[in-house]
């Protein structure tokens, strides 16, 4: 599928600096949006959106269609009467280095100032809370047009929500432990087990479905936002799921599982230049001849859900459709797994039959062999260049701007340092070298080189990390991928994305000839939440 010529910025929500200790869906994201029309980009791209699991990773979550709750907007909430609004300063996370408070009237524009990380502790401590009781006051005194809506979502979604915020309610009855360790009846789902849960907490789990209408209708709310000016979405969505997460529980079948329920054999990569050991991720892999001999049902409705939350999709770990690296579970390494065929084309050809088109970018990132790069070219589905990466040896240049046609383009990733960290700190100095001789002088700071260098180039989408438009260095790194702990927490100040760096990139949008382009807005669904 080709795709229009575009600019965008990387920022997941998260890092919005909204009230509350986390970014969410309310009004700074709006004003982004606003900042993105400015600098007249065309793409704003996230990371997946689901409830967060272990490390709280957007990677790791406990659903593949549920919504994180924590990206909700309680200033919405208590706009539409979920809550009262005195309430919601309850959320308010001490944090001395930046006023919330402003954010309405200021904007995200003005006087740089440092913003606050994101401590996943305190706000699950003090915003879920605040959430539920939002979600208590709407299921009691719901509005005859809310109530229809949300009655329509939940009649709609009852394929995944149901078993879905059984799931969530279970895993918290039981402090977060893992469903292979709930009573046996209710790992093995059986019906009776199930029955009597459903009634002990109907309650509870009519409130769990309110939030995540919440989050549906906020996140479709700015949505639209974004299609009036003209901005698409860009989603990303994990090859594997988490063991510990309601999609495993509910689809045992479709997972190599053993008679106890635990993972026969779990994902990762193999042992190569940056780890002797390789890297053992933990996933549970596949049944992909249970999945095919189903039509790649679950896969259709996981793809055909996140088409409908985003208009493109990057599709993470793509060398996994092609070759995955099995490893016994109870190995503690990747260093004795092996290769073993994916599903290939014929997966994708059931997608495009149910979708009608693959809006689809595959991060083909690393080592990648021939079979990968001739499965994405008969998909005609766009790999990713990372300048970051284009100024090694000789066969890193394929990551450089005179080679990324049919491509997507990105100064770095959310798993790249920003490009000021590593040019000063993570480079070699051949790199640094390399990289001075093909940007030329670049006065206003080696991050601008690589974001005009980027944007100039053939590639389809030019997508840059928010971090490198303001020059950060490697304290507003989002994710360290070796590291445990300390990430997905960055976030960025309110008046640091200046009226001068939007005007900056809308002058380079132009010139480069990445002007948004219009197209149908969303349809009007009186999304309210």
């Amino acid at each position: 599928m080709q795709f229009p010529r575009a600019a965008g910025i990387l920022l997941h929500p998260t890092s919005l600096p909204s009230r509350g200790g986390i970014g969410d869906f309310g009004p700074a994201a709006y004003q982004f949006v606003d900042a993105l029309a400015s600098a007249r980009q065309g793409l704003w791209q996230v990371l997946p959106l689901g409830p967060l699991g272990y490390g709280n990773s957007p990677y790791s979550s406990t659903s593949a269609f549920a919504g994180n709750p924590l990206l909700i907007s309680l200033e919405r909430l208590a706009s539409h009467g979920w809550i009262d609004e005195a309430r919601i300063d309850e959320a308010r996370i001490d944090e001395a280095r930046i006023d919330e408070a402003r954010i309405d009237s200021a904007g995200l524009s003005g006087p740089s100032s440092e913003s606050s990380a994101v401590e996943y502790d305190q706000v699950f401590a003090k915003k879920m809370p605040l959430l539920f009781e939002a979600g208590r006051g709407f299921v009691a005194s719901a509005s005859d047009s809310a109530g229809q809506r949300f009655e329509h979502f939940c009649l709609e979604n009852a394929w995944w929500l149901d078993d879905f915020v059984l799931f969530d309610a279970l895993r918290a009855q039981r402090k977060l432990a893992s469903w292979n360790e709930w009573p046996a009846a209710l790992a093995h789902r059986e019906p009776g087990a199930l029955e009597r849960a459903r009634n002990e907490m109907a309650v509870e789990l009519k409130i769990r479905r309110a939030l995540q209408f919440a989050f549906y209708e906020q996140w479709q709310a700015l949505r639209r936002y974004c299609s009036e000016r003209s901005i698409r979405i860009v989603g990303d969505v994990a090859i594997f799921v988490n063991y510990d997460s309601a999609d495993v529980w509910m689809h045992r079948e479709l997972f190599r599982l053993k008679e106890n329920l635990e993972p026969e054999v779990v994902s990762g990569v193999p042992p190569d230049f940056f780890s002797k050991t390789g890297q053992r991720w933990g996933n549970p892999l596949y049944r992909w001849d249970v999945m095919k001999a189903r039509g790649y049902e679950w896969w259709v409705q996981r793809l055909r859900w996140a088409t409908r939350n985003c208009d493109y999709i990057r599709l993470d770990h793509f060398r996994g459709f092609d070759q995955f690296w099995e490893i016994p579970a109870s190995d503690p390494t990747a260093i004795n797994g092996r290769w073993v065929d994916g599903p290939r084309d014929e997966l994708f050809h059931k997608l495009r039959e149910a979708l009608g088109g693959l809006p689809f970018f595959a991060e083909d990132l690393g080592y990648i062999t021939p079979e990968v790069h001739a499965l994405r070219s008969r998909l005609q589905m766009p790999g990713i260049a990372v300048l970051q990466f284009g100024f090694g040896d000789e066969g890193a240049h394929m990551y450089l701007p005179h080679r990324a046609a049919g491509k997507v383009i990105y100064t770095g990733t959310h798993d790249n340092d920003t490009t000021v960290g590593w040019f000063h700190s993570g480079a070699a100095e051949h790199e640094r070298r390399n990289a001075e001789a093909y940007l030329g002088r670049c006065d206003d700071g080696i991050h601008w080189a690589f974001i005009r260098a980027a944007l100039a180039s053939a590639a389809e989408f030019a997508l840059i990390p928010l971090q490198d438009v303001l020059g950060l260095g490697s304290e507003a790194r989002m994710n360290t991928p070796s590291l445990h702990g300390g990430n997905w927490k960055w976030r960025f100040a309110p008046r640091q994305f200046t009226a001068e760096l939007s005007a900056k990139l809308a002058h380079l949008a132009e010139v480069t000839d990445r002007l948004p382009q219009p197209f149908p807005i969303l349809a009007d669904e009186n999304f309210a939440a």
